[in-house]
């Protein structure tokens, strides 16, 4: 299908749109006006991992082709908690951890958004400041007649959850109304035509179009991007360490990179598209290289991934670190460092150097790494469970500990 506005066609071109509703009219407006859009994070951790990247990217794109961002945070739906997705209750969060969480979240944003005060340039504002003052018998009474409890218990968050038979709280259940008030408080604010989110958001997004359309007599449009999984079918976003996530303060540079550079052969053109600015004739040239040749594109993919989020020389230097790391089997000073006392390194068993480190998250855990043979202290194998670092493992001061091939990670004396 061909599209007319550059963001449609944008969007199309790199695999962004899954859903939408009305997707000619948001593509002919597009080519007439600036079309202010908001995607909504809740601030459940001090920073965001890459299963928000795509809708960071679709942000970036959105503002690349001349329209407005506008990132919605959750202070006051973090509150409540969204049910989607969720076998249990989220925990509830202190004012305090939230107003904490929101700032970390902004230091993402702010490497990858302009804000400012022009018409194209993304600003960040808090439901909160809306939610938090509502009168509640006054809100029902204007907007409670406008949804259905059939329609809510059908949508996917609540369906789901009632057929694992969960508990479903009245609390969560609230969820979709808040989000469909945010569509309509952020069309009277700011003039917000568009909202855009996951797949799972569908049900939210269609809710907040429609009371719009009762309330206010406005028109205004939904899309979402779809689930990404890797061809493995694993959730993105996560790996066998935990998240991956966007600040450098909860992952290190190299580790976001290596995340990259360990790409699935099957995902390295899909993900070229969706997390890259690469043109589409270079991510179609790189797709359909194979064997060894594959790797050229998978290094490309995390230098362009790591650019965006940690700047170009960050990947530059982290790139340089992984192929002294491996080509030449040696200790560089790029890699992920945890610092040691004299006194703690002394007789410090590989079990605790394993954890220390990162690599395995219990003693058990270090036990089994070590028992599969994927335990190596300065590129040697260790396979006695019991084996202890002594002085002359720390070359300059320092020790590579490693898991398997592709982690590596430095233990240096204080």
């Amino acid at each position: 299908m061909t599209h007319r506005s550059e963001l449609i066609t944008l969007f199309s071109e790199r695999g962004y749109i899954h859903q939408a509703t009305n997707i000619e009219g948001l593509d002919d407006r597009a080519t007439q006006q600036v079309i202010p859009a908001y995607i909504g994070f809740d601030c459940t951790a001090d920073s965001l991992h890459v299963g928000s990247l795509v809708q960071i990217m679709m942000l970036r794109a959105l503002q690349k082709t001349g329209h407005k961002p506008i990132v919605l945070m959750g202070g006051g739906t973090t509150k409540v908690g969204d049910p989607s997705g969720k076998d249990t209750a989220r925990p509830l969060l202190s004012e305090h951890d939230i107003e904490q969480n929101k700032q970390g979240i902004f230091q993402v944003f702010k490497k990858y958004l302009t804000f400012g005060d022009g018409p194209t340039d993304a600003i960040m504002v808090d439901n909160a400041s809306w939610l938090d003052d509502l009168a509640y018998i006054r809100f029902l009474r204007d907007f409670g007649p406008h949804f259905s409890v059939n329609r809510m218990l059908a949508m996917d968050s609540v369906k789901l959850r009632l057929e694992r038979e969960q508990p479903l709280s009245f609390l969560e259940f609230n969820y979709a109304i808040l989000q469909a008030y945010d569509f309509l408080e952020l069309r009277r604010r700011y003039g917000c035509l568009l909202q855009m989110g996951g797949s799972d958001q569908w049900g939210n997004i269609v809710s907040g179009i429609d009371l719009t359309r009762r309330v206010d007599s406005q028109e205004i449009y939904g899309l979402t991007s779809p689930l990404i999984t890797t061809a493995s079918g694993a959730k993105m976003g996560k790996s066998a360490d935990g998240a991956i996530w966007l600040n450098e303060d909860r992952l290190s540079t190299f580790d976001f990179w290596q995340f990259w550079r360990n790409t699935e052969d099957a995902d390295v053109a899909r993900f070229l598209a969706l997390f890259t600015e690469l043109p589409m004739g270079e991510v179609a040239r790189l797709g359909v290289l194979e064997g060894a040749e594959i790797n050229e594109a998978k290094i490309i993919l995390a230098n362009e991934a790591t650019t965006l989020c940690h700047g170009a020389d960050a990947a530059r230097a982290t790139m340089e670190t992984a192929q002294q790391t491996f080509a030449g089997a040696g200790i560089s000073e790029g890699l992920p460092q945890q610092t040691v006392s004299n006194e703690e390194a002394s007789g410090m068993g590989m079990i605790t150097a394993l954890v220390k480190v990162g690599f395995a998250k219990s003693n058990g855990e270090a036990r089994r790494l070590i028992r599969g043979g994927g335990a190596r202290l300065n590129d040697v194998s260790i396979t006695d469970e019991e084996h202890l670092l002594t002085s002359a493992d720390f070359s300059d001061g320092r020790a590579k500990i490693s898991a398997g091939k592709k982690r590596h990670a430095l233990l240096v004396l204080s």
